[in-house]
């Protein structure tokens, strides 16, 4: 059975006589270690009837590109198949997410839907739960703790939050069973948009076209499970030495599967053998407490994408030091292009251009100097958020958005105060080259960029 604590009535509707139980699946893009779908499955059982799932896919989403669009489908012609093989007819609907929930649970006896902490996530869930007529559970599974189990307000450093996760860890690290309804949906009938063939699916999209797809990662759950077995066998071992150092790829590459619901925290977490070294401890951290710190930040915090939502000692030293004189100073044009005069800048940015992801410490890196290089902070700020949600595929994401404000002093401490950064950390090139050999990154970034264009 689903945990009790991962499941929240988003109304109080009674159950119906309808023809299934409607899984709404949107922040979940997957048929495994799915506890929203496993709950909607469990519920149907109960009432003898089959599960539908829905998925509304919106030519609108903010600020996602073909690049993202790609990658998704990529996911979910997989998903499609796997809910079928399960006896769950999957139906994608070419309209928004709470659109489509709303239309198919007119004929639903109760409609469960997954967890999402972003504004407009929790925006479409909030609608639909006024237009639907029968009940509305979100159960959520993107997260091994739920957020509100985690703590109840927001956390300004993993120092707090550590403790409370781990604490809730031996209860939320337990297995799944994993079943099929008793009744399937595969004989029901419904329109659905085609994303058998996905290059002729998106042209049909009506979407931003400027940034294109990638082949360095395909979607699906496959294609992430293939990065974990690597990630384990080759790299797990090392990780807590070698993660910081671009030139060794030496982190897992989960987060576009993450992003997208395509692969289970819960899943990577149970499949994370003990370490001979420090890898284990160091990549749970990552996974668990930095990450469900992230999902915190944007629960509690309505301004997690705007400057103003930064911790008040961040903006006030970086206010205090907003008129400060900068060597450099380029506009968003010249970061988006990788028109600096940093070798070490310009190789990051074109690395997340290309392959749609930049490597973690470098990413650091990059916010950090657009703080120092941008005419004030709130402009940095802004130019940061747009540049790593237009091109990274794991843009867009509590991660993101916590990882951005990192660099502007969100879940840090203050240090030695100095001009531009006040006291926040700073970080700089002689940093990088007493890490790595920053030259051969540079120099990495350019034979992939002669590839790219080749």
């Amino acid at each position: 059975m689903v945990q009790k604590e991962r499941i929240t009535a988003l109304n109080t509707r009674p159950i119906r006589h309808g023809r299934y139980v409607l899984y709404w699946m949107q922040s979940a893009q997957r048929a495994e270690y799915n506890h929203a779908l496993e709950y909607a499955i469990e519920r149907a059982d109960e009432l003898d009837r089959p599960v539908v799932a829905i998925f509304g896919l919106t030519d609108d989403y903010p600020e996602a590109t073909l690049r993202h669009y790609h990658f998704m489908l990529e996911g979910l012609r997989e998903t499609q198949k796997a809910f079928e093989a399960k006896g769950v007819r999957l139906v994608i609907r070419h309209q928004s997410p709470e659109e489509a929930a709303v239309e198919f649970g007119k004929e639903a006896s109760l409609v469960v839907v997954d967890g999402g902490q972003l504004r407009i996530q929790r925006k479409w869930r909030a609608d639909a739960a006024k237009k639907i007529k029968c009940p509305l559970y979100q159960v959520e599974t993107n997260l091994i703790v739920p957020v509100a189990e985690a703590a109840v307000k927001e956390n300004f450093s993993a120092g707090t939050f550590r403790p409370r996760i781990n604490k809730k860890l031996d209860y939320y690290l337990a297995g799944m069973r994993h079943r099929r309804p008793k009744r399937d949906s595969l004989g029901m009938r419904f329109d659905s948009f085609d994303i058998s063939d996905i290059d002729r699916a998106l042209s049909r999209l009506d979407i931003d076209r400027s940034v294109s797809e990638i082949s360095t990662f395909r979607g699906g759950t496959s294609e992430a499970k293939k990065h974990l077995k690597h990630f384990i066998k080759d790299k797990l071992d090392l990780y807590g030495d070698i993660r910081n150092d671009p030139n060794k790829d030496g982190t897992s590459n989960m987060s576009p599967y993450l992003h997208f619901g395509q692969i289970s925290p819960l899943y990577i977490a149970l499949k994370v053998p003990a370490s001979k070294g420090s890898g284990k401890g160091a990549y749970l951290e990552e996974l668990i407490v930095r990450r469900e710190l992230s999902h915190n930040f944007v629960f509690y915090n309505e301004r997690y994408d705007k400057y103003a939502g930064l911790a008040a000692w961040a903006k006030r030293t970086l206010n205090y030091h907003a008129k400060d004189k900068r060597r450099y100073v380029y506009s968003l044009r010249e970061f988006e292009q990788a028109k600096t005069h940093d070798p070490y800048w310009n190789a990051a940015q074109k690395e997340m251009m290309i392959k749609g992801k930049m490597h973690g410490y470098m990413r650091m890196y990059w916010g950090k100097k657009i703080l120092e290089w941008s005419r004030s902070p709130m402009a940095g700020f802004k130019t940061a958020i747009y540049l790593n949600n237009r091109y990274e595929l794991d843009g867009r994401d509590a991660n993101a958005y916590a990882g951005i404000a990192w660099c502007f002093g969100q879940h840090d401490r203050a240090w030695a105060e100095r001009p531009v950064f006040g006291k926040v950390r700073y970080m700089n090139a002689n940093g990088l080259k007493r890490k790595f050999d920053a030259d051969a990154y540079v120099e990495k970034v350019r034979n992939l960029e002669d590839s790219w264009k080749g």
